[in-house]
Order: C-alpha cells, then structure tokens, then sequence
C-alpha cells in the first residue's frame, strides 16, 4: 500500500472511531472546546529547540560508523544526491591527482551551482505539494498553466532562495509580490465542474489546510475537520481556525479551474465558521484566523502574518519537520521515522540532538539549502562507506538512463511535455484528453519536465513509486514487484536506451571489446571494471555475437543486462 494513501486511510479510520466514541463532536465545537495544558505541551515536538554546546558538530551528534568510502562511491553518491543523476563528466577519483579534500570540494560546489540541482531538488518538494498539471476526478481536465509553479520552484532552488521565504511565498506571495509563488495552494485535486459548489469550496479549502498544515507542522491536521484531533491537542476549531487564513481566496460559484495563482476576493465570502462534523451543510459558530492555540497567537492575524510565523527561526516545529526530510533525503531514513506526522501518533528521533542541531542550523545558515547540503555532504557521517542503499527514483532512474546513452535534452523550462504511451494506457483515456508532444526531441527531457497527469501517470514512473499527487507526500514507497524487472528487461524503452548506449560506445571504441567494456561500466557504474567483470563481458559478447550473428546486437545486450543490475538501479 502506498504510503502517502496510508495516512489518508488512517485519518478516515481515526474519524470513524471518533464518531463511535463521540470525541468531541458537540453542536458548538468553540465552546465545549478543550483547553490547552502544560501536559498537551509536554511532548517532544511542541518543545522549543534544544539549545547545543558551541563546539557541537554533525560529527560529534552522529560520527560516522564505517570507514571513509572508496572516491567512485562518493563521487556517484553526491552527484545523484545533488543533482539526480550519473556523473558522466567526472573521474573516478575525486582527487584527481591534487588535493583529495579541495577536489571534492569543488564537486560540490560545482553541482550545487549546477541547474541540474534545482531539477532535481524540485521533485521533492513538489511531491510535498501534491504537484500535477490535472484536476484529477473523472475528467482529469488539464491546467494550461500549472507547469509556471513548477519552473518557479526549480528556479527558487537554483537561485538558493532563503528557505523561509521559499515557503512564506508559496502561502502568501500574492501578498509579498510574488503571485506565481502561491500556486502551491492550488494544487489540490479539483472537481471544477461540481453541482454543489459550496461543497467544492469546502473541499477545497480543507485540502489547502490539511496541506499547509502537514508540510509546515509536519502534523496530521486534517484529522480535525469533523471532530478533535484524537491524539494531538488540535481542536476542530482549530483546523477551522487555521482555513480561515485562506478563506478569501476561493469562492463557491467560481467554476473555471484555478489558475497558477491565488485570488483575493473581497465580496461574496461566506462567513468563517466551524462545520460540524465537517459537514458543508451544518456551518456553526463563527471563529476568526488564527494558528492552533498550542502554538500561541498572531499580533496580525492575516495570510501574510501566518506565512511568515509558520517559516520562522522561532517555530520549532517547523525546523524540525524541515531537517528531518532533508535529512532523509541525503541518508534514506529519517531522523523521526514519520516525517508526516511528528505528533503523538509518529516516532520520537532516533537521535533528538541531532535533529535539534540541524534545525537550529537551517537559520544559522542564513536559509541556505545549499550550505546546508554542503555541511550535510562535506561530512564525516555522509562520506563513509556505509550508509542505507537507495534505489532511483522513477524520474532518476529514467534520467540516467537516457544520460549514459546520450540522449538526455537538458532544455530547461516550460510546458510539460507529453510522452507516447503504451496503447493500454492510452486507450483508457478520453477522446483527445493526451496529445503527444510532436517534437520528438522533447521527449527526452528530464523527468521533471514531464506532464504530470494525476489519473494516468507514465508506466515507469508508476512501477517506481511515483505517489499520485491526491495529498501530500511526505515519503514515497519503495516496492519491489516482478513488474519492475519485466519493465527494464523488455519495455522499448529499455531496449532502444541499450541500442543507443551500444551505438555511442562503438562510435568511440570500435570493435574492442574490452575498451567497450571499460568504457560501458564507467558511463553506467561510474567505476572502472576490474579483469574479471572484463572477461565475463569479452565472453558474453562472444557468445551473443555467435548466437545472432551480430556483433553490435552483441554489445546492446551487454549494455542491457548493465542497466538491468542492481549496481545501475541503486546508489550506495
């Protein structure tokens, strides 16, 4: 089961066991609402951050448990890391013959300097933000413009947008004079066409909040919206207090779909009330914006002011729910195994110093991601040997595919691009609802640039555990299904990168086989092949050649099987 759908599954559950025990499901959820106590405070993530020695370093909270790694595994974990893809234009060496330490150094810069950081960082948070160019629902109608949030996103990353403004704008920039930005709000799934459309307007606005909610606070909000948080001192008031802040910006009899940015209306908005039971039909007390009570309370209480408290050096819980993806992002696993929900439902740190030290590091970063990167990958901790092996992603894995056999189109921006797709897939669309980009040399562009269609996504994507945009994720599922190995060992795809791959070696080596060899498990390993990888491939090669008479479709299958190993899929 996806992880993402999980949480959805365990709200819906938690609502219904809340129902049959009447948690707090009264006709006046504002005055029968419970107080907050010091003991609702008392839990780990609602302390403020814990306050490190001086001399504190990642070293020091986490020294590193192995060995340093060899420069060929360094090298090919920092460019996926940093950029998400092969290092095709790097020795295997990071020193290079200079200064080992400088050298890699330098690596880093260069790729955090590197557009390509930006790509690929964006598909994290846009998986946060439950990015796609569709509306989802029945007729999954396609958002013309929706692919402007995306290159905002990449560009933020690229230009090292101070963290806290990169999200205070995607709340609040129509506000701040970056209207492009607060397109994150709209990303939701829509039904544009709704009969009701109070309804769609209250489904609406309990996504953005359930949303902002659980990326902001890493809390599961949204478990709110009919009755009080059943673990976690969130009242319904709460959750209803909290969508005020958005409640100007969506209007019942608006039918188009929304555009890229937010719209501020002035006149015609309901009053802001608590619904009961989370019933669109029941509005009751009215309540005003303001932040969960457990958190304090806002001089200002407007989207602006709310933006800016949610991403502050002040909002501990913020930090951390930050840190702990970021460091999963970098090591595989969290600091806090649930980097969805931090409050009593998750896991408490593995190491809570550490977590603390890097979320206080963020803002003494001055909200640089990249110097934030560049500590986390200059380290002790990230550079040894060992650390939990990661499979590619959909997007990377498609992506290296297409870097080592040179096709990858590096054109940066704009529309997303359509993709063919397999005739089952297809035919399950609506007439004229997928036209293929006719370009074809915008086929093979990065994964990011890729049209992101909710209802139908690209079948390796799908195999690979893209989540499916219907709510946030917070971490993607990592599976492992026969679909998989039949994809990369039969699809077209697969074969046609393993011809192209095969071609571009030949044109460089000719007809040595151990120079193609050499040369293949440099491009696809990124390492140089030892004599006995060198032998086995000479006499696969051989053997093949024999078998259809054919010395390049020899070559194409030993690129191939290449591609197919677990040394290609996954990054130590």
């Amino acid at each position: 089961m996806k992880l993402c759908g999980l949480l959805l599954i365990i709200c819906f559950l938690l609502s219904q066991q809340a129902h049959a025990v009447a948690i707090r499901a009264s006709a006046d959820p504002v005055k029968d609402e419970r107080p907050i106590t010091a003991k609702d405070r008392e839990h780990w993530a609602f302390q403020p951050l814990a306050k490190a020695g001086v001399d504190a370093t990642l070293e020091k909270l986490s020294p590193p448990q192995s060995p340093p790694a060899d420069d060929a595994t360094l090298i090919r974990r920092v460019t996926f890391d940093l950029a998400g893809l092969p290092p095709l234009n790097t020795d295997t060496k990071t020193g290079r013959g200079g200064d080992r330490e400088k050298d890699y150094e330098a690596l880093v810069d260069e790729l955090l300097a590197s557009p390509r950081y930006g790509e690929h960082w964006a598909q994290w948070w846009l998986d946060l933000a439950r990015f796609a160019e569709t509306d989802g629902f029945e007729y999954d109608a396609e958002r013309s413009r929706a692919w402007q949030y995306r290159d905002w996103v990449i560009k933020a990353l690229n230009d090292d947008m101070p963290f806290d403004q990169f999200v205070q704008r995607q709340i609040a920039g129509d506000l701040m004079g970056d209207e492009a930005a607060t397109a994150f709000l709209f990303t939701v799934p829509d039904m544009p066409d709704l009969n009701n459309q109070s309804e769609r307007r209250h489904v609406l606005l309990n996504d953005i909040t359930s949303t902002v909610g659980a990326i902001g606070l890493g809390l599961t909000v949204g478990c709110a919206q009919c009755h009080d948080h059943p673990y976690d001192p969130i009242s319904q008031a709460d959750f209803y207090r909290l969508r005020a802040f958005f409640d100007n910006t969506v209007l019942p009899k608006e039918r188009k779909p929304l555009g890229p940015s937010v719209r501020v209306f002035t006149e015609g908005v309901p009053a802001s009330t608590v619904f009961i039971r989370g019933d669109f039909k029941r509005p009751g007390p009215e309540i005003k914006p303001a932040i969960p009570r457990l958190f304090g309370s806002l001089e200002k209480p407007d989207r602006a002011a709310f933006a800016q408290w949610l991403a502050s050096k002040d909002n501990a819980l913020f930090l951390r729910a930050m840190a702990n993806r970021i460091w999963q992002q970098h090591f595989s696993k969290p600091l806090a195994a649930v980097p969805g929900d931090l409050g009593h439902q998750g896991e408490a740190p593995t190491n809570p110093a550490l977590l603390d030290w890097l979320a206080a590091e963020l803002p003494r970063q001055n909200w640089s991601l990249k110097k934030l990167h560049k500590l986390i990958v200059m380290s002790p901790t990230y550079r040894q040997a060992k650390l939990p092996q990661r499979r590619l992603t959909g997007e990377m894995l498609r992506d290296a595919m297409l870097a080592v056999s040179g096709q990858l189109n590096l054109k940066a921006g704009g529309p997303g691009v359509r993709l063919p797709m397999p005739k089952e897939v297809s035919d399950t669309l609506l007439r004229d609802q997928y036209k293929v980009t006719p370009d074809v040399t915008e086929h093979t562009r990065r994964s990011i640039y890729i049209f992101a269609r909710r209802n139908v996504r690209h079948p390796l994507f799908d195999l690979f555990d893209r989540p499916d945009a219907q709510i946030s994720c917070a971490r993607r599922n990592e599976s492992t299904t026969a679909p998989q190995a039949l994809a990369l060992l039969n699809s077209s795809f697969a074969h046609d990168t393993a011809a192209k791959l095969a071609t571009s070696l030949s044109e460089k080596h000719g007809s040595d086989t151990q120079a193609l060899i050499s040369a293949a498990s440099r491009l696809c390993l990124s390492r140089t092949a030892n004599e006995a990888e060198i032998a086995t491939g000479v006499a696969f090669i051989e053997q093949q050649t024999k078998l259809a008479s054919n010395f390049q479709g020899a070559l194409a299958d030993y690129c191939l099987a290449l591609l197919n190993s677990n040394e290609f899929l996954f990054v130590d």
